[in-house]
């Protein structure tokens, strides 16, 4: 019946039925979403009352520490609703459960006739099992529209995932307004080309495409995705991947006199940004803007697949590793990324990480999103530092869910919806799929990719990993309960519009 599966719940005999007299006792902007979500289906007013009682949905913050901040405890009778949460981050998630509750035309945009708008008797206690549940959507590679975003939002909620890594820049795409660097958009932002087919085939499709969003844009949309429970962490990719802000700005790379253009092809760019104080510094500007418009506690400063070619080359960065008395070039890196930290410290922020900083030098307290193997995760534990995990193997929806011949184009592997829902992700502060966009360029094709295997991976996120067999495998009668439940929840998705891959078993 419900996805993400509560911690516990009991149905009983009756039903709550919600009618024109129904209304809602809560704080304001909890109130404010549940008319969001129930009232255009249904067409109910749901007005706000002065008091619980009968015949009032009421959601209640009360001091609780079994529930932390965002598990609730709720209750449906014929009398009413009653759920109660520590804070209002768990009565969103208690909304978003009665939602769940109702007859799946709830989540149709407008007015549908005919449906009897009843709950069903229940009684929920709900704690998610991890903290960061997240999903990453590269608008880097393609700038995919604003309304894709929210929409984006929306259903990450409807999944009860509370983080959106937004992955902001790369080589073929500079997103994010920086007003002291306006070249980062107006010439980061754009490129000649993208590849046509696979990129390992070589072939160009010779078509401009570009794009960014601007500050204001991204402030409503962290607006619209607080008021859901939705945290938005803004990732800004150095010092590698950062092909189209050399482009913009030829001085931060390693040859001024060279001119390069946005990045074309897909793949790990050679041009990283220099060391130097002055870049050091322009970098420092960009996390000032960033952090204006991000006020979530983490920034993501990227660090993954940085060639250090150019730096061996540099004798600039040569003689800054051996003034740091650092053994390697390379680990320029670690020395680099901590001056960032340092700096987002002062913004009162935490650092995020892509895991080629534990072999760089990781700076201290960064959270490590682990994503080269299930090793990763335990070598980030190893090293006493936070760690999202976030592994190709389980996490990266960009891969084809088969290898039929007749899926969508993908980067590479294969990633089954079972093998998701079997992810046992261990110690960690949470779990996040990504959404690489190379191959991704429509909306079409983003929610295909995502749906129904971020599904899976929410439930474990809020409910915790699954057992599972000596195989490593999940178990059939494990695999048939939860694959009842997602049915249920294609048919929520069917009516959103999302149009998702449909499960081969």
């Amino acid at each position: 019946m419900l996805l993400p599966r509560p911690t516990r719940l009991i149905r009983e005999a009756g039903h709550f039925a919600l009618d024109a007299t129904t209304g809602v006792f809560a704080p304001a902007g909890v109130a404010d979403l549940l008319r969001e979500l129930l009232s255009p289906a249904t067409g109910l007013p749901l007005p706000t009352v002065g008091a619980p009682g009968d015949g009032v949905i009421s959601l209640l913050v009360r001091d609780d520490p079994a529930l932390g901040a965002e598990g609730y405890r709720l209750r449906v009778d014929r009398s009413g609703v009653r759920a109660v949460a520590a804070a209002e981050a768990g009565l969103r998630w208690a909304v978003q459960t009665l939602r769940q509750l109702l007859p799946d035309q709830v989540y149709a945009a407008g007015p549908v006739r005919g449906v009897p708008w009843r709950l069903p008797t229940v009684e929920i206690v709900d704690v998610p099992a991890y903290p960061w549940r997240g999903s990453l959507l590269d608008v880097a590679r393609w700038c995919h529209p604003l309304p894709l975003l929210y929409r984006y939002v929306d259903v990450l909620a409807m999944h009860k995932l509370n983080t959106l890594h937004l992955h902001l820049t790369d080589d073929q795409g500079w997103r994010f307004e920086v007003r002291r660097y306006p070249r980062l958009t107006e010439v980061g932002g754009f490129r000649a080309a993208s590849p046509a087919g696979h990129a390992r085939d070589g072939r160009s499709d010779g078509v401009p495409h570009g794009g960014w969003y601007r500050q204001a844009q991204l402030r409503d949309l962290v607006a619209y995705a607080a008021r859901r429970g939705v945290r938005i962490m803004p990732e800004i990719d150095l010092p590698g991947h950062a092909q189209a802000a050399i482009a913009a700005y030829p001085e931060f790379g390693n040859d001024p006199t060279r001119r390069l253009a946005v990045g074309t092809t897909w793949g790990i760019s050679t041009h990283v940004l220099n060391l130097e104080p002055a870049t050091l510094a322009a970098v420092h500007h960009i996390l000032d803007e960033v952090v204006e418009v991000f006020p979530f506690g983490y920034v993501h400063v990227g660090g993954d697949e940085v060639p250090t070619a150019e730096w061996a080359a540099n004798p600039a960065a040569v003689a800054r590793a051996t003034e740091l008395g650092l053994p390697r070039v390379a680990d320029l890196q670690g020395w680099w990324t901590g001056r960032l930290a340092e700096h987002l410290a002062g913004h009162g922020r935490r650092t995020a990480v892509w895991d080629e900083l534990l072999d760089r030098g990781a700076p201290a307290g960064a959270t490590v999103f682990a994503w080269r193997g299930t090793d990763r995760i335990d070598l980030a534990r190893a090293a006493g530092l936070p760690v999202v995990a976030a592994p190709y193997s389980h996490t990266y929806f960009d891969w084809a869910e088969s290898d039929d011949p007749a899926e969508p184009l993908a980067i590479a592997g294969v990633l089954p919806l079972r093998t998701v829902y079997g992810f046992q992700p261990g110690d960690v502060l949470g779990v996040q799929g990504q959404l690489w966009s190379e191959y991704l360029p429509t909306e079409q094709r983003v929610w295909w990719r995502a749906f129904p295997r971020l599904a899976a991976l929410a439930e474990v996120g809020w409910s915790g990993p699954v057992p599972t067999d000596d195989t490593g495998a999940v178990p059939s009668g494990v695999w048939a309960e939860f694959r009842g439940r997602l049915t249920g929840q294609l048919r929520r998705l069917d009516r959103v519009g999302v149009s998702y891959r449909p499960p081969d078993d």
